[in-house]
């Protein structure tokens, strides 16, 4: 099918900085999912074909800014994470 080599980049930004996150070492698959998932639902797609694709054509600048734009999504989102369990107590 022709949407087996389309992805969206911002997941592999998202995987890269959570697996930097000391603090999410040990956490539950479903958690993660959870919060790849909140992460994703709050910046826009960005489809590419290859990673190659983004090496060449992605100013350094637009890269910094999509990278911290991932790290205030994944913070926003382990807040609000966070705040559930809580409530689940």
């Amino acid at each position: 099918m022709i949407f087996d080599n389309l992805y969206n980049y911002y997941e592999r930004l998202i995987a890269n900085y959570i697996a930097k996150l000391p603090s999410l070492e040990g956490k539950d698959p479903e958690y993660l999912a959870d919060l790849c998932c909140l992460a994703l639902n709050q910046l826009p797609a960005r489809y590419i074909r290859h990673e190659v694709d983004m090496a060449f054509y992605l100013p350094a600048s637009e890269r910094l800014s999509m990278e911290m734009k991932v790290r205030e999504a994944i913070d926003k989102s382990i807040e609000f994470l966070e705040s559930d369990e809580s409530l689940r107590s």
